[in-house]
């Protein structure tokens, strides 16, 4: 059996739903050859999955979102790196209560790809998600060698309102190794930069934006791709309308600036954590995540485990805390049975509260249900 579930974002993390489920089966079935690969989308939970499958954990000091100095880590195997942008630039960074739509900075998410690529990372997978910052990935580029400047020839300041003020955009001193490394844009998300499905409009509400605030943004942003125009050419409004452009606050396209090339982050995830060669060795993969309800189907990590096991034959159970899908949504995404916590126990602030031992109990069901 396989374990490849997400986390329980709020109660658990990838590998700790791993470890209780593998519990509670173990209690039904103790001889259960079990493998546990926990597994991530590029969002929150993406370099500890890639530690939990061998990856060297790096950590350093980086620009937080507010530009104070905070510990965030890369993962590193051999020459590929795992850089996620919410290690830097996240709303975990932000202190409780605290939104920063207009001015957070994805700046340190630059130093950590600049400490991969000084690491020798030939292979960048990086992924992005819960981002607290809407700057386009303007602060990312300027730790990297460019320079946003002013009509007055002053750095710009950081954040995406300040983006408005953009005179001039010098991407000349960009660090040269970034055109010898395969650099892949991992995400869930696929809106463009701006307009009504843009970053701003989209996801700016959950960092906090007004309504004012993301009609700043939006046009901060469109503005800051226009002075780009005149330094990259085309390049730069072809960029803006791509798929994956506006992931996490719009970093989605300054890395397509960079040379990115965007994929799916639930299938880049498999392919860098092995999960090919562990799913031929599983005959049940058991996946999972907080909230099984319609966001899962259009690219979160359950339903990229379940694609890629029905492919290959394979029988595929769910976990979750909550459970919102109906199940011929769950028989078209692959998956036979869903076991939310609320079966076990209806009260949901417990299921928050003690998801721990709830989740083994739900797996002995899984046990009873499958190894018995």
């Amino acid at each position: 059996m396989l374990i490849a579930a997400d986390k329980f974002k709020g109660s658990l993390t990838a590998v700790q739903v791993a470890e209780r489920v593998t519990a509670g089966l173990r209690r039904v079935a103790p001889r259960a050859e079990v493998e546990a690969l926990p597994v991530a989308d590029g969002g929150d939970g993406t370099v500890d999955a890639a530690v939990a499958a061998g990856f060297e954990r790096r950590e350093l000091r980086v620009a937080g979102p507010l530009g104070d100095e905070v510990t965030a880590a890369y993962a590193l195997r051999e020459d590929t790196a795992v850089v996620e942008m919410a290690e830097a630039s996240g709303l975990q960074r932000l202190p409780a209560g605290v939104f920063a739509p207009l001015t957070a900075s994805t700046y340190g998410s630059g130093e950590l790809l600049r400490a991969a690529l000084d690491a020798g990372a030939r292979t960048i997978v990086f992924g992005v998600g819960g981002s607290a910052t809407t700057d386009g990935g303007a602060g990312m580029l300027a730790a990297l060698g460019a320079r946003f400047l002013d009509a007055d020839g002053e750095p710009v300041a950081p954040g995406g309102a300040a983006l408005r003020g953009v005179a001039s955009a010098d991407l000349s001193a960009l660090d040269a190794r970034l055109s010898s490394v395969d650099f892949v844009l991992a995400s869930d998300v696929d809106n463009p930069l701006t307009g009504p499905k843009g970053a701003p409009a989209v996801y700016g509400p959950q960092k906090g934006a007004s309504p004012d605030d993301v009609a700043t943004l939006d046009a901060a942003l469109a503005h800051f791709a226009r002075v780009l125009e005149k330094s990259i050419g085309a390049r730069a409004a072809e960029y803006a309308a791509a798929p994956g452009a506006g992931a996490a606050g719009g970093i989605g396209y300054g890395a397509l600036v960079l040379g990115a090339r965007f994929r799916p982050g639930i299938e880049v995830m498999l392919d860098v954590l092995g999960f090919a060669p562990a799913l031929d060795r599983a005959d049940l993969v058991v996946t999972g995540e907080g909230s099984l309800d319609e966001q899962t189907l259009h690219g979160k990590a359950p339903a990229g485990v379940a694609a890629a096991a029905r492919a290959a034959g394979k029988e595929v159970v769910a976990v979750c805390g909550r459970l919102a899908l109906p199940p011929e949504a769950l028989g078209q995404a692959g998956i036979r049975r869903a076991y939310p916590l609320t079966e076990v126990e209806p009260d949901v602030a417990k299921c928050i509260a003690d998801a721990g031992p709830i989740l083994e109990r739900v797996a002995e069901n899984i046990g009873r249900d499958f190894l018995g």
